[in-house]
């Protein structure tokens, strides 16, 4: 074996994968996040850092575009593997694994593909961006150092801009402000960013389109890529423990409380697989660990807070009352309460509905609002295709 092969198979065990869900594919893509586990490879971030790109679902016309676009923004050598069930993801990422180690291959692929990525020069306005904007940087968040005022907005590098909405565009695809009046009537610049539709730890296909002075989203439109069943019927709802447990990872690991979201991990892939005992005590730990943690609760205070008014303005259930950490405390005792053998909720019945989001997230800063959308028990399944806020 030479040296070149050597490094590769050493690269090949720690390879990075970008995931893609198709709205309603939910059991793909756990399957697919416990198997890249066992195999020690890692979730990519962005197009730049992903040696593979995994669509878990087979995607409607839209979001095939921008899977397209995510693939052109990948560097070599790369593998694309697309996953249509849970039984599908083993095989699929043996394939990966093995083309990834075909050097020929790599080599054809470099000298065939465009040196730049294609940016259309007709810009959609209301095109979708790649990946979106998350307002935070995951690869180097300081855990103790934590300001959702102050995050690096630039988060995702090597993301897709060529879906920012009425914004002018400078060469290289790179977008500007444009103008717009304040509250007080002020010109000031206003930037359009779309969050999503591929973005970790976000909803499936959702895009939420956001008008930001300085970082404060002053209007908002949400919308589904290819709405929900597209591309072929997913596996059904998910129980409703396994959704709180998938979302409370989210949260939890956009707050950079790692090791908690990995506790949620182990909760959610045990009730998957009707594990009750090892549900009963994953939850349990589950608990403790966030109950005792000040970190998460000074890095969740005062985001998105809710009281009794605001509750009734939006029609949103009781449970939603308080911020994210009151909910996050709320989700978890629901997890407790199901795996120690309570009557399960129908998740259609502890869902807060998607047509909400624009009113809700207008007005905060745009380092808090993927914390405030993980922190909503959202429905996975959407029906509705476009929700705008006036």
């Amino acid at each position: 074996m030479g040296l070149s092969d050597a490094l590769a198979r050493l690269a090949v065990r720690a390879a990075q994968v970008l995931v893609v869900e198709v709205p309603g594919h939910w059991a793909t893509r756990m399957e697919l996040e416990q198997q890249l586990r066992r195999r020690g490879w890692r979730p990519a971030w962005t197009p730049a850092d992903a040696d593979v790109l995994a669509v878990c679902g087979v995607p409607g016309p839209e979001l095939s575009e921008l899977v397209d676009r995510l693939w052109e923004q990948m560097p070599g050598p790369r593998v694309r593997a697309d996953i249509t069930s849970p039984g599908g993801v083993g095989p699929a990422l043996d394939d990966a694994a093995a083309l990834l180690l075909d050097s020929p291959r790599h080599r054809k692929d470099a000298r065939e593909r465009a040196q730049e990525p294609e940016i259309p020069e007709d810009v959609d306005h209301g095109g979708h961006g790649g990946m979106g904007h998350g307002g935070m940087d995951h690869g180097g968040m300081d855990h103790g150092e934590m300001d959702h005022g102050e995050m690096d907005h630039g988060g995702h590098g090597g993301m897709d801009h060529s879906g920012h909405g009425g914004m002018d565009m400078a060469p290289g695809g790179i977008a500007l402000a444009g103008g717009g009046e304040d509250r007080d009537g002020l010109e000031m610049d206003v930037l359009h960013l779309p969050l999503g539709p591929v973005l970790p730890f976000w909803p499936a296909g959702l895009v939420l389109r956001c008008s930001l002075q300085g970082d404060v989203v002053v209007d908002a439109e949400a919308s589904v890529v290819d709405g929900a069943g597209a591309g072929g019927p997913g596996p059904g709802p998910a129980p409703a423990a396994v959704v709180w447990c998938d979302q409370v990872v989210a949260l939890l690991a956009l707050a950079g409380a790692e090791d908690a979201a990995s506790g949620a991990r182990r909760a959610r892939d045990a009730l998957l697989h009707g594990d009750q005992g090892a549900a009963r005590a994953a939850a349990e730990r589950l608990h403790r660990t966030i109950r005792r943690s000040r970190l998460l609760r000074w890095s969740l205070r005062g985001v998105l807070p809710l009281d009794p008014s605001d509750l009734e303005q939006h029609g949103l259930p009781r449970r939603c009352l308080g911020d994210a950490h009151d909910r996050l405390l709320a989700r978890v005792e629901r997890i407790r309460a199901e795996a120690g053998g309570a009557e399960p909720v129908p998740v259609e019945d502890a869902a807060v509905p998607w047509a909400v989001l624009p009113e809700l997230v207008t007005g905060l800063e745009l380092g808090s609002v993927r914390l405030a959308v993980a922190s909503l028990d959202l429905d996975p399944h959407p029906a509705v295709q476009a929700v705008g806020h006036g």
